[in-house]
């Protein structure tokens, strides 16, 4: 059977990455991971922004997904963003997206277009949420209804990049997200990121891995089917503020 690994959000923190995988058991061959018994690699999406390293994230991600398509990714709304910025929307460069624009400004005209060119494909060639093994594992950013499992709406795209959100904004200036997890009745496991967390969360069949890399917590992988988390210590500094205290 398939063993899949499914990382957390790396938010640009590619030598946590580079620890996770190979602590995983993935071994570094011509830059990216490659694992011996054929394990593949999931993305739960948010692959930059905050951190230090976003542009060698997009190389290996793109390499893995859309070259050798051996890995699958899940864009996140800090992709959706960037994917925005590189099409020429009108998007605010804050929130995280001006460091991953700090990198691309150090860049030669040639390079930024080598990135823009990247990262457009690797964002339009993977779809808004996997379903594997059968429908038995989704794996998406921000979470997904069990009615909403196998569509492709706005308000599901929504949803899976933003989570359950009321409109509202918190005092840290994260939204108020309700907690759709806690409702989850659906016979498949979601493993999802978006929601920083000091540990995963497991309820009704889900899994929040997205342990905040890039605020100081760890990066996170849940492997399937074992259904067993390993994680390595981030790098960045430790922010308790940035991290969702569930009841």
């Amino acid at each position: 059977m398939q063993t899949y690994h499914i990382i957390g959000d790396i938010h640009g923190c590619f030598q946590e990455f580079v620890n996770l995988t190979k602590l995983l058991g993935f071994e570094w061959k011509n830059q990216i991971p490659m694992h011996p018994n054929g394990d593949r690699l999931v993305f739960v999406g948010d692959l930059t922004d905050r951190g230090k390293n976003s542009l060698a994230v997009i190389d290996v991600v793109y390499e893995l997904v859309i070259r050798k398509k051996i890995a699958y990714y899940a864009p996140g709304n800090h992709c959706n963003k960037l994917y925005r910025y590189f099409i020429g929307r009108n998007v605010q460069i804050k929130h995280g997206l001006e460091t991953t624009v700090a990198e691309l400004d150090a860049l030669s005209s040639k390079q930024y277009n080598h990135y823009k060119e990247k990262f457009i494909k690797l964002y339009e060639g993977s779809p808004l949420y996997h379903m594997l093994d059968q429908r038995k594992l989704i794996v998406c950013h921000a979470g997904i209804k069990e009615e909403m499992i196998g569509k492709t709406s706005n308000s599901v795209k929504t949803f899976v990049l933003y989570g359950d959100i009321t409109g509202e904004v918190l005092p840290n200036g994260m939204p108020v997200r309700r907690d759709w997890a806690k409702e989850y009745t659906g016979e498949s496991i979601i493993v999802y990121g978006h929601t920083p967390i000091l540990e995963p969360r497991v309820i009704n069949k889900t899994y929040n891995i997205d342990t905040g890399a890039v605020f100081g917590g760890h990066l996170t992988a849940l492997s399937y089917p074992s259904l067993t988390f390993t994680k390595v210590k981030s790098s960045m500094p430790f922010l308790e503020e940035k991290f969702t205290h569930f009841e």
